[in-house]
Formats: C-alpha cells, sequence, structure tokens
C-alpha cells in the first residue's frame, strides 16, 4: 500500500503523524512526504544554530535538515517547490510570493501531478482549520482536499486530528506560555518523584498523568482512527530533532519523554475526511477498507 503525507513545511512532517509514518514504512508500505514549501522564512528557533551562515543559507540548511529528517522516519519526499510564506497569522500581510497567495488551482495541479506518479491509495493533510491558523497550513488543506477530488485513484483522505480548533490568539497565548517554560531549570535526575506513577517500568509525574485524564475528557473535533504507534515515537523525536534550525532539543514539545508518551498516548489520531470505499469508524489503521 501506498501512503501520501501532505505538509506545508519542512518540520511539520515530524511533528504530526511522523511515527504513524514510520511504523508503516518499517512495515514495507511505500510513504511519501510531500512538502509544499522550502520554510524559507522559518525563524532560528534553536538557540545553537543562531550562527553566522545559517540565516543565510537557510534555504540550504533546511533540505539538509529535511533530507535527515526522511531518512530517519524511513520515508521519501518531494517539494513541491512553492514560497514559505512566513509566520503571519494574517492573511494580508502574507508576501506577494508566498504559498498561500498562488492561485489553488496553481498548486493543486502541481500535486495531481505528484499524485499520479506516486499513485497513493491514502492520503493525509490538515483540517480546514491548518491545525493552526498559519495561512500556509490552510492554504496545504485546499490544495490537497483539491487535489484529492481530481483523482478518484486516491480512496481515502484523512486529516491529522485536532481536538479544538486553534486560533491566532491561542497561538499567542502558547508562544507567551513556551517562552516562560523555557525559563524553567531542567531536571536531569531520571529517578522518580514521590508523588510520581509507575505505568510498567516508566516512572510519570502525577501532573503529566493528570494531564492525560483531562486531554482525554476534551470534547472537539472526532477522531475516527488510531494507529497504535508506540513503538516509533523515539523514531519521531529524532526526526524532528534533525531539523535542528528549528527545533529546540530543550524545548516544550520534548517535556514530555516519550516513554512516558508510549504509555499515556502510545496512538496517533486521524480524522476520515473522505473515502471512496466502505469502512466502519473508529479505525486502527488507515487502510481499513482497502
Amino acid at each position: 500500500m501506498r501512503l501520501m503525507a501532505v505538509h506545508a513545511h519542512p518540520d511539520d512532517e515530524s511533528s504530526r503523524g511522523a511515527a504513524t509514518l514510520a511504523k508503516y514504512a518499517a512495515e514495507g508500505h511505500e510513504v511519501l512526504v510531500v512538502t509544499a514549501t522550502g520554510g524559507e522564512r522559518g525563524d532560528i528557533l534553536n538557540p545553537a544554530m543562531n550562527l553566522p551562515g545559517i540565516h543565510e543559507n537557510l534555504t540550504d540548511v533546511r533540505r539538509e535538515e529535511m533530507a535527515l529528517a526522511a531518512k530517519t522516519l524511513g520515508v521519501g519526499h518531494h517539494w513541491l517547490g512553492f514560497t514559505d510564506s512566513g509566520l503571519h497569522l494574517d492573511p494580508g500581510l502574507v508576501p506577494a510570493d508566498g504559498f498561500a497567495r498562488v492561485p489553488l488551482a496553481e498548486s493543486s495541479a502541481r500535486l495531481v501531478e505528484v499524485i499520479k506518479q506516486f499513485r497513493p491509495h491514502v492520503m493525509v493533510t490538515y483540517n480546514e482549520c491548518g491545525g493552526y491558523p498559519h495561512p500556509d497550513h490552510i492554504r496545504c488543506h485546499q490544495m490537497a482536499v483539491a487535489a484529492y477530488e481530481d483523482c478518484p485513484s486516491v480512496a481515502k483522505l484523512y486529516y491529522f486530528h485536532e481536538i479544538v480548533r486553534v486560533t491566532p490568539r491561542m497561538v499567542r497565548i502558547a508562544g507567551r506560555a513556551e517562552r516562560v517554560i523555557s525559563r524553567i531549570p531542567r531536571r536531569t535526575s531520571s529517578a522518580a518523584a514521590p508523588r510520581d506513577l509507575r505505568l510498567g517500568e516508566v516512572a510519570v509525574p502525577g501532573w503529566v498523568r493528570a494531564s492525560s485524564v483531562l486531554t482525554q475528557r476534551v470534547r472537539g473535533r472526532r477522531a475516527t482512527t488510531e494507529v497504535a504507534c508506540g513503538d516509533y515515537f523515539s523514531v519521531r523525536d529524532r526526526a524532528l530533532r534533525a531539523h535542528a534550525s528549528q527545533v529546540d532539543p530543550n524545548g516544550p514539545f520534548f517535556l514530555v519523554p516519550w516513554t512516558w508518551r508510549q504509555h499515556l498516548w502510545p496512538t496517533e489520531k486521524f480524522e476520515l475526511a473522505r473515502s471512496r470505499v466502505a469502512t466502519t469508524a473508529p479505525e486502527t489503521d488507515l487502510f481499513a477498507g482497502l
């Protein structure tokens, strides 16, 4: 079977559904990541990479990082060749050459050509909110849906599951929270604190366990499909760290170790948005019904 994941920027593929991609690739399925832009306007988010020569050569740096991430996940990769719009939550601020301003007919036609060559059975991309309201993510959603509609050979289209609709205000609040968290000293000891809970052989702090319960109780968008992929969480983390210019290894994404996540959130979730084959939710496999 063949699976295609359609993303806006390099590093997106390693933060959404990456363990699922690695799992399917390891099981012998053909997996292709399609990246719409080169991430040319990304910020240097890792202080260790804020060095002379990085900003000036960011396009090449991000290409090298993407190649390493794809190799780590064990997947193929294709650049669509559009230009990053930059992080502008206001679409009116997107530069004239940004991907979000490219006519939908043009971008979807380019993706259709890749689909015809790769012939995926299943496609995965963002929901109509883009996962978060980046204009490139929203345009990526629109492009992928249009291309799916033009390619009847693709049996199913999924969205990466987002339990809530992320708004620009929520992004700003999250940014402030991230800056606060980054100032908190990290504990290096692996010993369990007195109030830690143990799941199997893994010590999990009580606050992490509580947040897991709260997350599961949040009512929002409906996940139709959960893929058990905990064995590949370490691969996902290595792939994300491959994007060294964009990912701070001491940042909040890695605050909860993958060993804890294996026990608390052992699956990655998706929403079945379109299907040309009969299938019944809930599913445990993106290829269900094929």
